[in-house]
């Protein structure tokens, strides 16, 4: 009779309290699946875009070099055609002594920009250097001197007369090759680093006005974030292509 009396007792129900810790902590597990979730996916999406960046940018890396390796063909076409004009110029001895003196001049000119004579004489430096990089960027290449720059420089200096021309040193020949690789640059297979001086054989007024134009070059390069600085020097001196190395 005792064992009927007891399985008759009610079953005992949970406490409020334990109900109220189960559905606390039900709530607790799906909120910390969602939280995990959300930062799965947004971790995905900027990867994502991170990828999408340097796609782009490796893309308009090549589009340059394409250009560059066109420029360079036609650099070179030109060479072959100073080069012949100067053998031209050597073999004609006119009998007007002006006019021979006129085709000697212009053969030396030819042969400073062309890089086989050595060239000495005032002119101008002109110094590119990486400015100070901001963390807060996205993008470290802003701050750094690309050929892009030096280019510029180039050939405002070719235009305004420049006689000859060496970067860090390195005489430059009319059809140089230089591209740029991160903090550095290289030219004609040789790479240096920034800062990066320009020297310029020539005179030194016209030089700097056309550099220093309102919206010309210089403004353009403080605009992209480049350090520029120009000098004055009485005398430059540059080997000839075939005196380096």
């Amino acid at each position: 009779m005792n064992k009927m009396m007891n399985n008759n007792q009610p079953t005992k129900k949970p406490s409020p309290f334990t109900r109220k810790y189960l559905a606390l902590l039900t709530v607790c597990i799906i909120t910390g699946f969602i939280i995990g979730f959300s930062y799965n996916l947004s971790k995905d999406k900027r990867t994502l875009s991170t990828a999408s960046h340097y796609y782009e940018q490796e893309n308009h890396y090549r589009e340059e070099l394409i250009v560059q390796q066109e420029r360079n063909k036609e650099l070179s076409d030109e060479l072959v055609e100073l080069e012949e004009k100067i053998r031209t110029y050597e073999k004609e001895y006119s009998s007007n002594e002006v006019q021979y003196e006129r085709n000697i001049k212009e053969a030396e000119q030819l042969r400073l920009l062309l890089g086989i004579q050595s060239g000495e004489g005032k002119g101008i430096k002109v110094t590119l250097q990486d400015a100070e990089y901001n963390p807060g960027s996205t993008n470290p290449n802003e701050y750094i001197v690309h050929e892009s720059h030096i280019f510029k420089v180039l050939n405002e200096l070719k235009i305004a007369g420049a006689e000859a021309i060496a970067i860090n040193g390195q005489r430059l020949k009319m059809n140089s090759y230089i591209s740029c690789n991160g903090p550095v640059i290289t030219i004609d297979g040789n790479q240096y680093p920034a800062p990066f001086v320009i020297e310029a054989v020539g005179k030194q007024e016209v030089l700097i006005s056309s550099l220093e134009l309102t919206g010309g070059v210089f403004d353009q390069l403080l605009n992209e974030r480049v350090v520029v600085t120009l000098e004055k020097s009485d005398l430059i001196q540059m080997q000839s292509i075939n005196e380096e190395g």
